[in-house]
């Protein structure tokens, strides 16, 4: 029986081969989320496992230098077979490594593994906690988009399918870049959005780094809707696999008479079909369905569309230091307080 070993990638055709070839996949896990994290200053590791010199899982780690505590993000991954335990074990016994090296309290991990009572018990019976802060979306909403559009229409809500018919006789535009300067028409956009419904928005620095990587790869659009000089809405749609990613988003607190979020949608809907896309990932929605959700309006407005959720393991922690417990009391108490 071949033992494991742990080497890190640095060819990124056999990185994406690998991950391309795994199901479910994330661009979480990808080589260009690796670049993207690179460039906003981060340090990430791309470790490779393997057995008997085969390939058998791979890791982005990228280390986060929070004031709340320094730590390990895994997104997305690892991608392995998680009923391996012999390699389960060895991960975690590599992965602990790292972390004590690089001297960081906590290994946050969420893997692309669908959120149900037996993978809860596994992760628990690792002597992993779950963790007080959600990792990207783990609550998605999924559209299959292989089909004609009558077909699409015809599966969504009685109220969305009408304001796309009436958004496409209002003299609607939208414009497609790939080039990193543009992602200011966001940045201003996501700034209405954030003052609107109070939430933390991300930094244009994030949008610039993600069109920098994946767009050079045709993995990356910024999509933007306008209606004269005017720009309405505006999103990065990452594609990888067969999925299109509605990732970033934001949209004007004006002409809230027109319904250009639904016209966008669509627009970007058609064009990922005609890219050879199958499927079509609105991103994150609320865990529930209670009307009393800081993301109920969000998800009532996604889930118009079509689709199925699909709910994704939550996050968990490796604690590394004593120190961890001090980030879990400070996470806690903030996503107590933003309603989380």
């Amino acid at each position: 029986m071949g033992k494991y070993e742990v080497k890190e990638i640095s060819s990124k055709n056999l990185w994406e081969k690998f991950v391309l070839q795994n199901d479910p996949k994330s661009f979480l896990q990808s080589w260009n989320w690796g670049e993207t994290n690179k460039i906003l200053g981060k340090k990430i590791f791309r470790l490779g496992f393997t057995k008997d010199k085969k390939l058998v899982g791979v890791c982005l780690v990228i280390e986060e230098k929070a004031k709340r505590g320094p730590h390990f993000l895994i997104p997305g991954g690892p991608l392995f077979d998680w009923e391996n335990k012999r390699l389960v074990s060895f991960f975690l016994k590599t992965i602990k490594s790292y972390a004590v090296k690089q001297k960081v309290w906590f290994v946050r991990i969420r893997p692309e593994l669908f959120d149900n009572q037996k993978n809860r018990k596994l992760f628990s019976s690792l002597g992993l906690l779950p963790a007080p802060m959600h990792l990207h979306a783990e609550n998605t909403w999924v559209l299959e988009i292989d089909r004609n559009d009558d077909e699409l229409l015809s599966g969504m809500r009685k109220t969305t399918r009408y304001l796309i018919k009436k958004s496409l006789d209002m003299n609607l535009s939208v414009k497609v870049y790939s080039v990193p300067d543009k992602t200011e028409i966001l940045d201003k956009l996501q700034g209405e959005t954030v003052k609107r419904h109070k939430f933390k928005g991300f930094s244009n620095s994030l949008f610039t780094a993600q069109l920098a990587t994946f767009a050079k790869d045709g993995q990356a659009e910024l999509v933007v809707c306008g209606k004269g000089e005017y720009n309405l809405a505006a999103a990065i749609i990452i594609f990888y696999g067969r999925y299109a990613y509605y990732h970033h988003s934001g949209s004007t607190s004006d002409f809230r008479e027109i319904p250009f979020s639904y016209f966008l949608q669509w627009k970007i809907i058609q064009s990922a079909r005609e890219k050879g896309m199958k499927f079509y990932n609105f991103w994150g929605i609320a865990p529930n369905d209670s009307p009393k959700h800081r993301f109920a309006g969000v998800t009532l407005f996604k889930t118009g569309f079509g689709g199925n959720r699909i709910d994704w393991l939550h996050a968990y922690d490796l604690p590394v230091s004593p120190l961890y417990f001090f980030t879990h009391v400070f996470e806690t108490g903030r996503r107590i307080m933003r309603r989380l």
